[in-house]
C-alpha cells in the first residue's frame, strides 16, 4: 500500500496571497473562507480571559460542556442523548477523522456528494479509503437524492451528509432526509452527518439527522453559527456502541481539545441574542449578494438556505476557476474560492463566495467586482466575435 496523493486545498493558497498583499499594504476583502468575521461572543472572551488569569489548565474534557450540547440537542431537536456520547474534538477536522476510523477500514467505500467540502474527499483518501463522488447539479439543488443512493452498485459502506452543504448552501428537506435514511438503513450504509452549519438557515431550521437514525455519527463545530474558528473546538456524537471505540482513537490521536476553549464555549452556548445577531448580518449579506450577481453575469448560483456561502457558476467566463480567483484577487482585493478545491471535475467552472464578513465589506466587494466582472464578459465577447 502506497502513500495517498492529496489534492491541495487551493483556497488556502488564495487565501496566502490575499494576506501576502494584505502585507504589501493592499486592502483585502477576505470571502475565500467559511470564516466569520466577528470573534467568539463577548461573555466567552471574558470567560477564557479569567481562566488564563487564574487556572493553569491542562488535558481536560469538560463533563459541563457535554451535559450541555447533550441538552442543547434535546431542546433543539427533540433527540435524547447522553454525555458520554459526545466527544470533545480539536475542531470539526479531528471529528471527521474520529469518526472515519470508528465505523470504516482501508478500502472501504464512502459516497459523498460532488460538489462538496473537499477535506471529505481528501480525508478519505488520506485514511486509504475509496470516495464515491456522486454528481449533484441544478436538477438536485447540487445535494443527495435517495434515487442516486440506491443506484450506488455495489453499496458503500458509509455516507457522507452535509446540510446546510458547502460550498453551495444547499438544505436537504425532512422529506427527502427521511428517504435517504429508508435507503441507508435497507443497504447497511452508515452515515456521517456534518451539522456544522447548523444555526445558519434562512428559512426553516436545519435537522440533525439524530432525528431520524440513532445509528448515525454527527460532526458539529463551534466555528461557524459560534463565530470560533480560531479557537479549534468541536465535537463528535457516537451511537453508544461506538462510544469506546471514538474515546480510544481520540485519546491516541488528538488527546484533548484545548481547555481554555472548553471553557468559553460552554458559556458561549448562553449567548443566544449576540449569535443570532451575526445570523442577521449573514442574512443582510446573503440578500445583498443575490441582489448584485446577476448584475455581474452570474445568473446560475445554487439556492444558498444556509451556511453562508454561494456557488457560482463562472463557465461564460474562464473554464479554469482557480487562475480566474487568483487574477480577481491580485486586481481587486476581492478573495474568493475556486470551484475545482469542491469538485474535482466540473469545479473548473464554478467559484464560491463567503458571506460571513461584515455588510460593509459585502458592498465594497460588490463595487469592486463590478466593472471587474464587466470587463471580463467584454473581453470573451470579444475573443468570440474574433473567432468568427
Amino acid at each position: 500500500m502506497t502513500v495517498p496523493d492529496i489534492d491541495p486545498f487551493h483556497a488556502i493558497a488564495i487565501s496566502a496571497l490575499a494576506h501576502r498583499l494584505a502585507a504589501g499594504g493592499r486592502d483585502i476583502i477576505h470571502m475565500e473562507f467559511g470564516q466569520p468575521s466577528t470573534g467568539a461572543p463577548g461573555k466567552a472572551i471574558e470567560r477564557a480571559q479569567h481562566i488564563l488569569a487564574t487556572d493553569p489548565m491542562g488535558y481536560w474534557e469538560s463533563h459541563d460542556l457535554k451535559e450541555r450540547i447533550a441538552r442543547h440537542y434535546a431542546e433543539t431537536y427533540g433527540v435524547s442523548i447522553v454525555a458520554d456520547q459526545v466527544i470533545l474534538t480539536g475542531g470539526a477536522s479531528p471529528a471527521l477523522v474520529l469518526a472515519l476510523t470508528s465505523c470504516f477500514v482501508p478500502g472501504d467505500r464512502v459516497a459523498l456528494a460532488r460538489p462538496g467540502y473537499v477535506a471529505y474527499r481528501n480525508t478519505l483518501k488520506a485514511l486509504h479509503m475509496t470516495p464515491v463522488e456522486i454528481a449533484c447539479g441544478e436538477a438536485e439543488r447540487f445535494q443527495l437524492t435517495a434515487d442516486a443512493i440506491a443506484k450506488l452498485e455495489p453499496a458503500p459502506r458509509g455516507l457522507i451528509i452535509a446540510s446546510p452543504a458547502n460550498p453551495t448552501g444547499t438544505v436537504l428537506p425532512d422529506a427527502e432526509l427521511r428517504v435517504i435514511v429508508s435507503v441507508c438503513r435497507d443497504r447497511g450504509i452508515r452515515i456521517i452527518s456534518d451539522e456544522i452549519y447548523h444555526g445558519l438557515s434562512y428559512g426553516d431550521p436545519a435537522h440533525s439527522l439524530l432525528e431520524y437514525d440513532e445509528t448515525a455519527l454527527i460532526v458539529n463545530s463551534f466555528s461557524k453559527y459560534f463565530s470560533m474558528a480560531p479557537w479549534r473546538l468541536g465535537w463528535l456524537i457516537v451511537p453508544p456502541d461506538l462510544i469506546g471505540v471514538a474515546r480510544a482513537r481520540m485519546g491516541n490521536l488528538f488527546l484533548t481539545p484545548a481547555a481554555l476553549s472548553q471553557h468559553a464555549g460552554l458559556v458561549a452556548f448562553d449567548c443566544f441574542e449576540e449569535l443570532e445577531g451575526h445570523v442577521a448580518t449573514y442574512r443582510r449579506n446573503r440578500d445583498l449578494l443575490l441582489q448584485a450577481l446577476p448584475e455581474l453575469g452570474l445568473t446560475r448560483i445554487a439556492p444558498p438556505d444556509g451556511a453562508f456561502y454561494i456557488y457560482a457558476d463562472i463557465g461564460h467566463l474562464t473554464d479554469d476557476s482557480l487562475t480566474f480567483c487568483e487574477e480577481l484577487l491580485r486586481e481587486t482585493g476581492v478573495a474568493t474560492a475556486p470551484g475545482v478545491d469542491f469538485d474535482p471535475v466540473d469545479g473548473n467552472r464554478f467559484m464560491r463566495f463567503s458571506f460571513a464578513v461584515s455588510t460593509d465589506r459585502i458592498r465594497e466587494a460588490v463595487r469592486r467586482m463590478r466593472p471587474w466582472f464587466a470587463a471580463r464578459a467584454a473581453a470573451v465577447a470579444g475573443e468570440s466575435l474574433a473567432g468568427v
